[in-house]
């Protein structure tokens, strides 16, 4: 299984705690805007740089463009974000398997919620089940309507179920808080729930559900 980096610009004391070593994080890196810097910084050349690069100086933009092979400029006025671009370069060149999403929480909260919502959007509908968004504190998974079966995270406590669209029938099946045919016209988050036990299962049948493993 092919797995893909993906390093958004959000703030570095919310990085995920494997990033401490990350020269050691499997795969290919592509990244997005500043995290091309910050990527750099940590002695990481990312395959694929993305960007309009208007979130750094001109010199860290030389160093930028002197480091990386690969990099693909974008307008500063444009309907996508660097994100964006990139999540989808990742699946459609890379040929990604699976895209792990890093600095894509924290910070400004409009960047964070265009992130949380790529989920949504038509091109990524056939890979968002791929794509995992992973910060200090929560790991982002995202599902398609069908059945199906979550390990708990050792370091998480929490467990919530968040419908991103118009969902029907979501049902929490052996969870500490079920929820039984549960359908919503609007986005709504089922928070604080836990596992039980190692495991937990949910299923619904129209719609599309993240599903967040957090802790304090």
């Amino acid at each position: 299984m092919k797995r893909v980096n993906l390093l958004a610009g959000g703030p570095v004391d919310q990085w995920a705690s494997e990033l401490a070593t990350i020269t050691t994080v499997p795969g290919q890196w592509i990244t997005a805007d500043r995290g091309t810097l910050r990527l750099l910084q940590q002695g990481v050349t990312p395959t694929i740089a993305v960007g309009d690069f208007d979130s750094i100086t001109p010199a860290e933009k030389e160093q930028v463009l002197a480091a990386v092979s690969d990099i693909r400029s974008v307008q500063a006025e444009k309907d996508e974000t660097d994100t964006q671009l990139a999540l989808s370069i990742a699946f459609e060149e890379l040929q990604a398997d699976r895209v792990v999403v890093y600095g894509a929480t924290g910070g400004r909260i409009d960047h964070f919620l265009a992130n949380l919502f790529m989920a949504v959007e038509e091109r990524f509908r056939t890979v968002l089940n791929r794509i995992e968004m992973r910060d200090r504190q929560n790991t982002i998974q995202f599902y398609a309507p069908g059945t199906y079966e979550l390990t708990k995270e050792a370091d998480k406590k929490y467990l919530a179920f968040i419908p991103l669209v118009p969902t029907t029938d979501l049902n929490l099946v052996d969870e500490k808080y079920p929820l039984t045919h549960f359908d919503t016209k609007v986005p709504i988050s089922w928070a604080s729930n836990e596992f039980i036990g190692e495991k937990a299962h949910f299923n619904f049948k129209t719609g599309i559900v993240a599903v967040i493993q957090s802790k304090d």
